[in-house]
């Protein structure tokens, strides 16, 4: 009898069963827990675009560090996540409270000056302090501490300036901490430059994009087969040149052509052409509500502006047909186009093209244009 758990895992932050194409930043990781602080792979910065995998690799970190029975801090950089990173690192901390009652001594007399109460919120401990503070606990089990930022990108300049002040100084002085920090590209141009925050420049840098297709094919099949099922050789086709080797897609199609023939195990084991049809459209469905709406709901109403005059294109769009499909000029279409290269959300192909850099997102665009005409005109 097959397996009856889907072996996929097309959720936010979820561990694959199946990291492929990542095997080389991971043992990056891994070389530097081993090799000691200091060691490239303990300061890294991982960007992509949206669903390449970013917090899925954290998430593989995180799980990399606690074998080593190494303590882990996963955080989003909302708004105040440096003060959340100081509570949860004094969180487990030993508190200490006492009362005192000063008293004044003469011959013959003793008298109570009142009560005086001590308290250790009275000199709150800085996060460079607070981190240090952990390390001794952790140093002395011959362990160390991992500090993950997700959406680095949207962070508040004062709490990246505060982590990477607190960092900086503790890998100066030897101390076992690894720190990695992910978002979109935009952190590069936001970040990197920043006079204060030049010691992430020396982070090891790791691009996250594309999944080769061949490797997207090995792993749909090994997976398959694992779960005692099987692909039809035309079904396994459809299926990898669906997924357009972009990391959630594999997730989603797997997920979908694999929960069909699950469903019919008892008569078939195998993936027909029908179930990959199948599959590969509930799996579009879901690419739509979990990327693209999102995606074009944090963009303002030029920006999608001027996705909806790239979509009226099959291919690559040239810069200046956009402009004029806009009805503006080339330099005030060419701001938006800095910004949307700048998210990922389009890539520039040289000779004055640009096209989509997240898969199905034209075909997003053509069905959903009426209402994203709509919520332009209501956001202007």
């Amino acid at each position: 009898m097959a397996a009856t758990t889907n072996p996929f895992k097309p959720t936010a932050g979820r561990t694959p069963p199946l990291l492929i194409g990542r095997e080389s930043v991971i043992e990056d990781f891994e070389e530097g827990l081993e090799n000691g602080p200091g060691a490239p792979g303990r300061l890294m910065r991982v960007t992509g675009a949206r669903g390449v995998g970013k917090t899925v690799l954290l998430t593989e970190f995180g799980r990399i560090a606690k074998a080593r029975k190494w303590e882990v801090i996963d955080e989003t950089a909302s708004a105040g996540f440096t003060q959340r990173l100081l509570d949860r690192l004094t969180a487990s901390s030993s508190t200490f409270s006492a009362t005192i009652k000063p008293t004044i001594t003469i011959p013959g007399l003793s008298a109570s000056l009142g009560e005086a109460r001590i308290s250790p919120n009275i000199m709150p401990l800085t996060l460079r302090e607070a981190i240090g503070a952990r390390l001794d606990v952790l140093e002395k089990k011959k362990a160390g501490l991992l500090i993950t930022i997700d959406e680095a990108q949207a962070a508040e300049r004062d709490d990246i300036v505060a982590i990477a002040t607190a960092v900086q100084h503790l890998i100066r002085e030897d101390r076992n901490i690894a720190f990695v920090f992910a978002g979109l590209p935009s952190i590069a141009s936001k970040w990197l430059n920043d006079e204060v925050l030049t010691f992430l420049r020396r982070a090891q840098p790791e691009q996250l994009g594309d999944i080769p297709l061949y490797a997207v094919r090995d792993a749909l099949e090994d997976t398959f087969t694992q779960s005692g099922f099987t692909f039809e050789d035309k079904a396994l086709s459809m299926a990898v040149d669906a997924t357009e080797g972009y990391p959630f897609m594999i997730q989603l199609v797997g997920y979908h052509i694999w929960r069909l023939v699950n469903r019919h195990r008892d008569r078939s084991t195998s993936a027909s052409e029908q179930d990959a049809r199948d599959g590969i459209s509930d799996a579009l469905s879901r690419l739509g509500d979990t990327v693209h709406g999102p995606e074009l709901d944090g963009l303002s109403a030029v920006d999608k502006t001027y996705l909806l005059a790239m979509a009226q294109d099959d291919g690559p769009s040239s810069t200046g047909a956009i402009a004029e499909r806009m009805g503006k000029t080339i330099n005030y279409a060419n701001t938006y186009r800095t910004r949307l290269i700048e998210a990922q959300v389009i890539k520039d192909l040289g000779y004055g093209l640009v096209d989509f850099a997240i898969p199905y997102l034209r075909e997003y665009l053509r069905e959903h244009a009426a209402f994203i005409r709509l919520s332009t005109e209501s956001q202007r």
